[in-house]
């Protein structure tokens, strides 16, 4: 028996978008779903519709919101928004490609990959700033729904620090896990913090889901 004051939570990653496929920073741009990641949206809501889920939390950002959108119909609970959820802010980097971003800002591209915790592009946040805002997010929502099963749908760079926080890792090891689209990854929170369950499932889609990390994105990158 889960012990009253645990939380389950699925931590969902939002479905495909262009940029996605692109490679291009999304941060809070408000890029939407492709037809590839609204297929995902779909496959994902079927895969959870008997999940015991008290609530639904997303993003602000469209392509969460339309992937959560579809969770949260398919298991009947109304969704609830929270911009703590968002992807980490780059600036002047949104928008662009890491091989453009190489050519424009080598020096800060390479602080960048390298993962500095203190290193923000120019009107964007730094990583420390980035993980306190969206883990404190989930842990607050954690902490309003303890003992219940809820389900947070963000962002690939939400879903690093989160993983992040399970695993007792610093912001500046390197990435050596997957962030797939539409995938679903399964923590607990208890007082003491969280605890990783299972990560990156993705059995209910066809075929691998695309990973924009698969670039600069594995050095430390986040959209």
């Amino acid at each position: 028996m889960t012990h009253p004051a645990v939380t389950r939570i699925l931590a969902i990653r939002h479905g495909e978008t262009a940029w996605n496929v692109d490679s291009r920073i999304q941060g809070h741009l408000d890029i939407p779903l492709n037809a590839v990641g609204r297929e995902q949206a779909r496959r994902l809501a079927l895969s959870v519709a008997g999940e015991d889920l008290t609530a639904i939390y997303c993003s602000d950002l469209s392509r969460a919101h339309a992937t959560a959108s579809a969770v949260a119909e398919s298991v009947g609970l109304p969704l609830s928004v929270d911009k703590g959820l968002r992807e980490r802010s780059f600036g002047a980097f949104e928008g662009l490609s890491f091989k453009e971003i190489e050519q424009r800002w080598p020096d800060q591209a390479l602080r960048w990959r390298q993962r500095d915790p203190l290193f923000a592009a120019e009107g964007g946040e730094n990583l420390q700033t980035f993980y306190a805002r969206c883990v404190g997010a989930v842990r607050a929502l954690a902490e309003r729904h303890a003992g219940e099963h809820i389900a947070v749908v963000a962002h690939g760079g939400v879903m690093d620090c989160l993983y992040r926080a399970a695993s007792r890792l610093e912001l500046h090891a390197p990435r050596s896990w997957e962030l797939g689209n539409a995938s679903i990854n399964r923590l607990l929170y208890m007082p003491e913090g969280f605890t990783l369950v299972g990560w990156n499932d993705k059995s209910h889609l066809e075929g691998p889901a695309l990973d924009e990390f698969s670039d600069g994105e594995r050095q430390g990158m986040t959209t």
